[in-house]
């Protein structure tokens, strides 16, 4: 059958011209060229692709060599063992590929490449939503070949392989981890046999890189809902792989009359009420890690009832670990490892009355991510009961507010002690050493007690004053 491409593309003015063009290259070098893969699914979804992928039988470099010269975009980023080449574009990457089938050995997902035709590239593809083609050449624009059904199984919303799903899987491990990602994505169910096959399999994931798996887990945390995602992933068996620690999550444990909420399904609803309000992919993984230490950290005292103390910085050092096994860029990790050390502190600013001091160091602390730690904390509140959260929320309020007007007269978004080291070496006659950090740290505390101002005026004739007192405390007791 042939599709109206040009219709389908009506939207996509840019992209229908780009295809012309992919066309007519493929015509002056005699080549059969196709559409594949998640461009075709998502043109007949409705969804605009970031990628296009274009599969070429025959030279596959070659032709991306007179594409990139058609195009004149420059330069073409070639992967030659496996016969495709990148052409980057101004909002999208077009991929090109020659036609192909993969042999994988049993301990590496990385395979061995031979040239082949269009049905034997299409059977080696993940799922049958993306063993799809259009062919574009000029004489067949828009055939449609889809020897898998996957029409079929687009339009009953179903993720299932076009082979065995125990090869499919065996061969390249993280396909399991894309099926669940469009799961996720799609809103779509996965077809039992081929879920099985994932459970079957979880354990050979490791096999696969961490920055590829990393790459696969992160969108699947970037759905509008993230936590059907992270469900399928812990019922495949492949969530407990990854991350065994978030096991110890689930359930409620009751003693003498005391029960604790089920910590991960708080999480999952943390994780969701993140989602509703931001795509900050941090923010979504100090949600989702926020509590795992809680299970090492639970203690049961008689009389009081379950504990957890010390949990938000128990948890900042796991996930400081769990960062770099996911390959993460340090400042983030940095950045996540704060958001769940400071969870709770807003919560306890409020309990504490909100005084200034309690404000200025909560703000000192969190820097520049203060609203975003503010936003973790409001997500953080799932109680079923309408009062507490009526009045957690209404003590995040007061804190907000509180911290808009000791910043606004304070300016401690960036803080740093107006007296540097060298400073307070030259008035004290110092040199370097543990005492000019006391002394630092002793003028950096008067202002966050709210006893000077934050500027260099106060903060030096401050060090003036107290000078005497300030050398006896550093200098002569030391």
């Amino acid at each position: 059958m042939k599709l109206d491409l040009h219709q389908l593309l009506e939207q996509q003015a840019e992209t229908s011209r780009l295809i012309q063009d992919i066309s007519a290259v493929a015509g002056k070098l005699s080549l059969q060229c196709y559409l594949v893969g998640g461009f075709v699914r998502d043109t007949l979804l409705g969804r605009k692709s970031k990628d296009i992928d274009i599969v070429v039988v025959g030279d596959g470099l070659a032709f991306a060599d007179a594409l990139s010269s058609a195009l004149n975009i420059h330069p073409v980023v070639k992967f030659e063992a496996f016969g495709t080449a990148m052409i980057p574009l101004e909002n999208m990457e077009l991929e090109i590929a020659t036609a192909r089938k993969e042999v994988y050995r049993r301990d590496s997902r990385n395979p061995d490449v031979q040239a082949t035709d269009l049905k034997e590239d299409l059977k080696r593809r993940d799922f049958t939503v993306n063993a799809m083609a259009i062919q574009i050449n000029r004489e067949n624009f828009g055939e449609f070949i889809d020897p898998f059904g996957g029409l079929r199984d687009l339009k009953a919303r179903r993720i299932i392989t076009p082979l065995d799903p125990k090869e499919t899987f065996f061969e390249d491990p993280l396909r399991m981890f894309r099926a669940l990602r469009f799961a996720a994505q799609l809103a779509f169910s996965i077809e039992a046999d081929t879920f099985r096959a994932i459970k079957k399999y979880a354990g050979r994931i490791h096999i696969v890189s961490n920055e590829r798996i990393r790459d696969e887990f992160l969108k699947i945390l970037s759905v509008k809902t993230p936590s059907r995602g992270i469900m399928m992933l812990e019922k495949s068996g492949l969530f407990t792989e990854l991350f065994p620690e978030m096991e110890a999550l689930r359930g409620v444990e009751s003693q003498d009359g005391h029960r604790h909420k089920d910590v991960y399904f708080h999480t999952l609803k943390v994780l969701d009420n993140i989602a509703a309000c931001t795509d900050d992919r941090d923010l979504r993984l100090a949600a989702l890690f926020h509590d795992i230490a809680k299970p090492v950290t639970k203690r049961f005292i008689k009389g009081i009832g379950w504990t957890f103390h010390g949990h938000e910085d128990v948890g900042a050092r796991m996930f400081e670990t769990i960062g770099r096994k996911l390959r993460l860029p340090s400042r983030n990790i940095k950045r996540i490892c704060k958001l769940i050390r400071l969870h709770l502190r807003p919560i306890a600013v409020a309990s504490s009355g909100v005084t200034d001091s309690a404000v200025r160091r909560l703000m000192v602390e969190a820097g520049e991510d203060i609203e975003d730690l503010l936003i973790l904390c409001r997500a953080d509140i799932t109680s079923k009961n309408r009062d507490r959260v009526r009045r957690y929320h209404a003590n995040f309020e007061r804190v907000a507010s509180r911290i808009s007007e000791v910043e606004e007269k304070d300016k401690l978004r960036a803080f740093q002690s107006p007296l540097d080291g060298n400073a307070i070496m030259q008035m004290f006659g110092l040199r370097p050493g543990p005492e000019v950090g006391k002394i630092k740290h002793h003028i950096e505390e008067a202002i966050l007690e709210g006893e000077i101002e934050n500027n260099y005026p106060a903060a030096k004739a401050y060090a003036e004053k107290n000078k005497e007192k300030l050398i006896d405390l550093y200098l002569r007791n030391d």
